[in-house]
Parts: structure tokens; sequence; C-alpha cells
């Protein structure tokens, strides 16, 4: 019989997410007075800034050619790979709800092949712990929590993600924790395109016939924020597959994302924002994890915010690569990146991993221990955006 313990806490991990203040309401401070999701980021160039021109030409690919379509030849010699060759240039109009609705999501499944169950450091699999939705409206209860839209070779795509709070910009973060597959191919492949960040997509927890003729503002809240700049690990790039592969424990990354009007930050705008736990003690001393995000594959269809809690057990890939946190989840893929929270010794909630990988079965999840390489990635974010 499982622990109610991790039920006990769940209560209080829930309520710690929730807000008791929030800066604005999704449809306040519009400082152009367009519905948020119909405003385009700062930009210039009809929606690409000087420095990504510069960047795009230093790759021979022409500004004007990517806006109007070029951005969609994944030819090998034109998908860009390497850390620092990521470009992601405003197109405007791109996000539309029809088309956001549309997104697949990247669901990165394992057979029981992909791993060793005998290792010591893997735990017996958890029993299915069945997802359940947030409480609504979102902006309310999970704030800080939203989708990870995205281009790639096979079309739109779908992941979850998580306003995280900067230590060099305290109070006005742009930063998003989410996973390195949302961001990334991995070995086989480059940067995906056209990302962009939705805080508490479909706010109200509408049904896809009800949000047939919805507004953009009832969609996406405080509109499409675009990253500007994207980390992952050098691990992912390296080594990261199609199933997660040796490169799953290492499956995390960072955005930085532009202010959608004015200069009113990421943070600001939603009103919360979660701190990152690099030092969480061992899983034995965790009584619970909850994992947040937007499930898409079926019996999901991505409109609606679920939640898992559950006491976390230990997962081994290879025994060359760190353990990973494991919990039962019934959520599917569209949740990967979103955010994995737990109370630390001061009873504050924080940011432990992010979604990974799941059996085929849908019974569980996986995500990485966030150790010093995590922390490097995301300490090189906030370092090159002080004041920004």
């Amino acid at each position: 019989m499982r622990s109610v313990r991790p039920l006990l806490v769940a209560t209080g991990l829930v309520a710690a997410l929730s807000l008791t203040a929030t800066a604005c309401g999704p449809s306040e401070d519009k400082t152009d007075g367009k519905p948020a999701a119909e405003s385009a980021g700062g930009n210039d160039t009809g929606g690409i800034s000087a420095d990504l021109t510069e960047t795009l030409k230093k790759h021979g690919v022409d500004p004007e050619k990517w806006r109007n379509g070029e951005w969609k030849n994944w030819d090998k010699d034109k998908w860009l790979r390497e850390a620092k060759d990521f470009v992601n240039p405003v197109i405007d109009g791109l996000w539309k709800p029809e088309r956001m609705k549309s997104a697949k999501d990247p669901a990165k499944t394992m057979a029981a092949s992909d791993f060793s169950g005998d290792q010591g450091v893997t735990d017996p699999e958890p029993a299915p712990v069945k997802a359940e939705p947030e409480e609504l409206p979102y902006h309310e209860h999970a704030a800080p929590v939203g989708k990870v839209f995205f281009d790639s070779p096979e079309g739109s795509m779908v992941c979850s993600g998580t306003v995280v709070k900067d230590p060099k910009n305290p109070g006005r973060s742009n930063l998003v924790w989410t996973a390195g597959h949302c961001v990334h191919a991995g070995s086989k492949g480059g940067w995906y395109r056209n990302i962009v960040f939705v805080p508490a997509y479909n706010d109200k927890g509408k049904s896809a016939a009800a949000l047939e003729n919805a507004r953009s503002e009832e969609i996406a809240p405080y509109g499409a924020f675009w990253a500007d700049w994207v980390t992952t690990s050098g691990e992912w790039i390296a080594h990261g597959g199609p199933t997660g592969g040796e490169g799953a424990p290492y499956d995390y990354s960072v955005l930085h994302v532009q202010p959608q009007n004015g200069t009113k930050s990421l943070e600001e705008t939603v009103g919360n924002a979660l701190p990152v736990n690099f030092d969480a003690p061992e899983i034995s001393q965790i009584s619970a994890m909850g994992a947040w995000g937007y499930p898409a594959a079926a019996p999901y269809d991505g409109l609606i915010m679920h939640k898992c809690i559950d006491r976390p057990g230990r997962l081994s890939i290879s025994p060359s690569t760190p353990t990973m946190y494991r919990i039962g989840c019934t959520m599917t893929g569209g949740s990967s990146g979103g955010g994995w929270f737990s109370e630390g010794s001061d009873g504050k909630l924080a940011l432990v991993s992010n979604t990974s990988i799941g059996p085929v079965t849908s019974g569980w999840l996986a995500g990485p221990h966030l150790g010093q390489g995590a922390q490097e990635i995301f300490t090189m974010m906030s370092d090159k955006f002080v004041g920004q």
C-alpha cells in the first residue's frame, strides 16, 4: 500500500504554488492597447533585430527569406547545431491560436530495453498516479507554468515550461525552464525554431469546442514570449536521442524570452516565478515531488494543465550517467519540460527537475537531477542578461 504522506504534503505543494497576489491580471497592462497575444515583442526590421540579422547572415541565411519561410528549410547544412549558433528571430503572427492548438507533442517514451532495472540505483517502478487537472483560472493557481511551442522537421511541436527566478534580475526574470529536447534535437540534429513560451495557456481551462471561436487572449492571456536566447547541456547536444538515450539525465534547458509589451518582465507580467534548487537533498529525504504540465498525447488534448504528486524514486539509464528522479504519473507527451517542484528545508517551493522521459504505458515520468552542470548553464544565462 502506498504511503499517504505524499498526499498530505501534496496539499502544501499546491498551496505553495498558488499566488496570493498577482502583479497584474491576464488582460491588464496592455501598453499599446492591443490584446496581449496580438502584440509583437520589441524588434526591428520586421521582427528580426540587427544582432539576429547579422547572425543569420554569418550563416549564409537571408533574413528576409527566413521570415518568409526559409526557416522551414531543415537541410543538414542549414540546421544550426552548436550552442553558439542559436537563432530565433520573431516572426510576427506565426503562432496564431489555431497553430498552437494543432501543435504535436515530442513524446520521449522508453521501452523496457532502454534502461536496466537491476542496478542498485534503480528503485522498483512506481504505481501510476492519476494526473489531476489544475484549478482554474491557472494564473491564480499555477501562474509560473505554461506551454513552449516550437517548429521541428516533423512540424509544430509543444512542450511545457516554468517561469523561474533570475538571481541577477530579482523580481524581473525573463527566464523559463524546460527540457533540452524541447529546444534541440540532440546528437542527430540541431536547434529547433520559432520557440515561444505562453504562460497560463488556456487560462480558464476551456474545451476544444469552447475555444473554437475564442479570442487570442483566451488562448494566450499574457501573449507569446519569443526566446531570444536558449541554452541546453553539452551532454544533451552530444548524446540526446529520440527516446532520450544517455542524454536524458542532462535533458534540461533555460530560455531567455523577450517581454511582449513595454519594459515589464515575464515575472512581473505573470506575477510569480519559482527559484531553482541545484542542491536538492537525497531522494530518500524527499517526501513528495509535484510535476506540472500540459499533456497532449491521448487521452489528453494539450489544452488542460495537469499535475501529479508522488514520493520520488530513482531511475538509472546507464552506469556512466547520473541517476534520475522518477514518480508515478499518467501524464503523456506534451508535459515534457514541465517543472517538478518540491519544498525545501525552509518550507519554500522550488523547481528541482523537469519532465524528460516516460514509458509507452504512461505510468510514470522521469526527470534529471539538477546538479553542477545545470547550475552552470543557468548561471551563464543569468549573467548574460544582467539588467535585461
